[in-house]
C-alpha cells in the first residue's frame, strides 16, 4: 500500500500522470516554438510533471537508484520553471530559463518513457534486453536530438505577451 491505494494502482496513477505530462508538455512546447504561452495547457503539463516526480519515490525498489537522481534532478528544474513562469514573469532572461527547464522536464519524462519502453514491451526488450544494446542508445540519441533542437527553437521564438 502507498498513500492508502494498493502499489498496483498508485503505478497506474504514476503512468497516467506521466503520459498526461508528456502529451500536454508536447502541446505546451511546441506553442513555445510558435510563440505562444498555452496557460492551461501549461499547467497542467507542469501540474503532472511535478507529480509524476514526486510519485516516483514512493515506489519499490527503495533507496537511491537512477531512477531517484532523475526525479530530484527533474524536481530541481521543475521549479527553476515555474519561479520562472510565475514569480519572475519570463522576464529578461527568466524567459529562455522558462524554456530551457521546461524542455528539459519533458525530455526527462519522455527519456523515462524510453526506459519504461524498452524494459515493459517485449518486442523493444529483445531489441536491447540490457540496455546497453545500439537500438537502445540510438533512441535515446534520437529523443536528446529531438529535444534540444526543440529547445533551440523555443528559446528563439518563444515571446509571449505580456512576457516583459
Amino acid at each position: 500500500m502507498i498513500l492508502g491505494v494498493s502499489t498496483a494502482t498508485f503505478l497506474q496513477i504514476h503512468v497516467a500522470l506521466s503520459l498526461i505530462g508528456i502529451a500536454t508538455g508536447l502541446v505546451a512546447v511546441l506553442a513555445m516554438i510558435r510563440g505562444k504561452l498555452l496557460r492551461v495547457w501549461t499547467a497542467v503539463f507542469l501540474a503532472t510533471t511535478v507529480l509524476t516526480s514526486a510519485t516516483g519515490f514512493p515506489l519499490p525498489p527503495f533507496g537511491l537508484d537512477p531512477a531517484r537522481i532523475v526525479g530530484i534532478v527533474s524536481l530541481v528544474v521543475l521549479a527553476l520553471a515555474l519561479a520562472a513562469l510565475h514569480v519572475f514573469r519570463l522576464a529578461g532572461a527568466w524567459r529562455w530559463v522558462y524554456v530551457v527547464t521546461a524542455t528539459i522536464a519533458l525530455y526527462f519524462n519522455c527519456f523515462v518513457a524510453v526506459v519504461q519502453t524498452f524494459q515493459k514491451i517485449e518486442l523493444f526488450r529483445a531489441l536491447a534486453p540490457t540496455q546497453q544494446e545500439p537500438p537502445f542508445a540510438i533512441a535515446q540519441l534520437v529523443v536528446l536530438a529531438l529535444f534540444v533542437a526543440l529547445g533551440v527553437l523555443g528559446v528563439r521564438s518563444f515571446r509571449p505577451a505580456g512576457a516583459q
